[in-house]
């Protein structure tokens, strides 16, 4: 299997960032992290190698970016208008640095936004906010409001609200869409979610598929028994829907 290591320094983050880059041909899958994850993490978790039979048959490459989630969303030390800036960098990053790197390497026409946890976060709502750069969205466990508080995890914002949190929470934003043209790309993208009947945030990804629905943008959402949220499931579920 072609294995490659990408770093540069990136000067929309002003910090070096790294890559993994797994395949030789196929769909182009953009694969995010989990929570403070780091680029290495999907190889570790035993999923490139679940999808071993995919990359080497030329079906799908993959490349796995870093995350800055303990710069952005889980920086508590600084201030919630801080954290979603941050992250708007990582977006550009993603946006003018990644995917051209990703066409540059593979001109497939397919290109799929994933991740698993906070990485499916990241898969939707960069996808849903760029639907013209995406075929598919493959979000696995996600949770898609940052702004709830469930169980231990908390609101990542602390009680701030304003519209640059409003456009990256695909629960707040998806029920209000409008745009025709918005609209038309997300209808056009394969959208796939799945999330365990016990996982806590059920009810936010039932919410989203339901906003989704209102819309008129088809999609899948799988429910598995338990809470499914850990990499013993993640591998059984990127066989099935990436």
């Amino acid at each position: 299997m072609n294995r490659e290591y990408h770093k540069w320094h990136s000067h929309r983050l002003g910090r070096d960032m790294e890559l993994l880059v797994f395949g030789h041909a196929g769909a182009k899958v953009l694969v995010f992290p989990t929570r403070c994850g780091r680029f290495y993490e999907y190889e570790q978790m035993g999923l490139v190698e679940a999808l071993r039979h995919k990359l080497d048959q030329g079906q799908i490459q993959l490349y796995c970016v870093d995350g800055i989630d303990e710069e952005s969303f889980y920086c508590f030390w600084s201030q919630p208008w801080d954290r979603v800036h941050r992250h708007l960098r990582y977006e550009e990053y993603l946006l003018n640095e990644v995917l051209p790197l990703m066409w540059k390497k593979n001109a497939h026409p397919c290109v799929i936004s994933h991740g698993c946890s906070f990485g499916a976060f990241h898969a939707v709502n960069f996808a849903f906010r760029y639907p013209q750069a995406f075929s598919k969205v493959a979000a696995l466990s996600g949770r898609y409001d940052l702004t709830l508080a469930i169980e231990h995890f908390r609101n990542l914002f602390d009680g701030h609200y304003d519209e640059y949190i409003y456009f990256n929470t695909p629960s707040h934003f998806v029920p209000n869409l409008s745009d025709s043209h918005t609209l038309d790309q997300l209808r056009r993208l394969d959208i796939v979610l799945a999330i365990g009947d016990s996982d806590p945030f059920l009810d936010n990804n039932r919410h989203l598929s339901e906003s989704l629905w209102n819309k008129g943008v088809w999609h899948t959402m799988h429910v598995w028994q338990g809470r499914a949220h850990s990499p013993k499931y993640w591998r059984q579920m990127v066989e099935l829907y990436v």
